[in-house]
């Protein structure tokens, strides 16, 4: 017997049917002996559905109204799932956040977990054998008793969480995909299904671009060493033998993967922008006047590159900030600019970030300068470059985005067999 968390996303409780379905895979680990909680989140398009409504009642909302208008599309599927449980004779209740509590600081529409009570639904499987069906994405700020969300993708984040609370022995993740692939199949179709993927390298691919988990669950699996499974809710409940390993990809400790590759995967975003602020004074403080700002406005910076004037007087500073905070960031510089004392700012929309992935790099040299030669030779033109210990990221032109990144897939033998 073990004890497990099912998380279960938008598309795979669309439906009622497919809440049903959804069921007959929890009935399949309860009869199976396990103890299980399932972390559900809303059906797919209704968190949409409830932003849209809070924008028309107003442009500018109160946050924490928004955040009670749309922590309640989880709540439907709560409830729903453990209806078509009970239907099946498995004995279940639903828990909203505020109700176990799942605890978060007080920044509304993007709070952080702080705390989570898993006593109550431990005490309930030992004694009612109860299934707990916890409404994903939503906590309780303790001091303001106000409901919090936890931004999109906040589900995973909350089923990781609480695995780690009710110290369950593995945390699976049901979506439309049936794990994590060496890159994205619709722009490489000989991409390859991982078996298994080191936190450290899951953390970056989520980060860099890969949707398949959102990058605060992957943290917290690190914290806590949680391993996730990442696996389809649409495979037949029927055919998954709960003893066994189904088809999925485990994220867990890099000890547990007996041998790494040397790149582990691609990542890639589209949802980018440069910008270069020309001709500034090469002297203390300057970055700070400039990237001071940006993060008052809370815009994160991600790649920056500085070239210095061959005199040693002047520099330019480029940076990436993502697309959606383009405007925001612009704007931000352009207040700034008596401070700065920059002479041109230059932008960009059309670029995409590429990045290659593998905690194997840490041993091997030249893996980036392979990447070089290779997208050279290919004429796509690199406009700057970050490095880290297991992961290197490339900035270049959007439209050679599905070039760049079947290049790299093949040439650093991730392609199948």
């Amino acid at each position: 017997m073990g004890r497990l968390v099912m998380k279960f996303g938008g598309t795979s409780v669309a439906t009622i049917e497919r809440i049903q379905n959804v069921a007959r895979h929890v009935k399949r680990e309860v009869d199976a002996g396990n103890e299980v909680a399932v972390v559900v989140s809303a059906m797919s398009g209704k968190t949409n559905e409830l932003v849209g409504w809070a924008t028309e009642a107003s442009a500018l909302h109160d946050a924490r109204e928004y955040d009670t208008v749309v922590a309640s599309g989880e709540q439907v599927t709560a409830g729903l799932l453990a209806i078509a449980l009970q239907a099946l004779g498995i004995q279940a209740r639903s828990w909203l956040g505020w109700q176990i509590p799942i605890l978060t600081d007080d920044a509304h529409a993007s709070a952080r977990i702080t705390g989570v009570e898993g006593g109550e639904i431990i005490a309930r499987f030992k004694n009612a054998k109860e299934v707990a069906v916890i409404a994903g994405f939503q906590g309780i700020h303790k001091d303001s008793g106000r409901i919090t969300t936890l931004g999109r993708g906040g589900s995973d984040t909350s089923a990781v969480a609480i695995a780690a609370a009710i110290h369950a022995d593995r945390c699976d993740i049901y979506t439309d995909v049936d794990g994590v692939y060496t890159t994205d199949p619709r722009v490489v179709p000989k991409a390859r299904r991982l078996d298994k993927v080191a936190f450290e390298e899951m953390l970056e691919m989520a980060s860099q671009g890969a949707k398949v988990l959102q990058v605060r669950s992957v943290e917290l699996g690190l914290v806590h060493n949680m391993p996730v499974f990442v696996r389809s809710s649409f495979d037949k409940p029927e055919d998954i033998d709960p003893h066994g390993m189904p088809p999925g990809t485990l994220i867990c400790s890099e000890e547990e993967i007996v041998e790494s590759q040397v790149v582990t995967g691609i990542a890639f975003s589209k949802d980018e922008a440069q910008i270069s602020v020309r001709h500034i004074q090469d002297k203390p403080g300057v970055a700070a006047s400039i990237f001071g700002p940006l993060a008052d406005a809370s815009i994160n910076v991600d790649m920056i590159v500085q070239n210095v004037s061959e005199d040693g007087k002047f520099t330019d500073l480029t940076f990436t900030v993502p697309a959606s905070e383009f405007t925001r960031a612009k704007d931000t510089i352009a207040k700034a600019k008596a401070k700065i004392g920059y002479t041109k700012l230059d932008t960009a929309t059309d670029v995409a970030k590429v990045s290659v992935i593998g905690v194997g790099m840490r041993s091997h040299a030249g893996v980036a300068a392979k990447a070089f030669a290779a997208l050279s030779e290919r004429n796509i033109n690199i406009r700057a470059i970050t490095t880290s210990e297991i992961k290197f990221s490339l900035l270049i032109d959007a439209a050679y985005t599905e070039l760049a990144v079947r290049t790299l897939h093949t040439l650093y033998g991730l392609d199948q067999a």
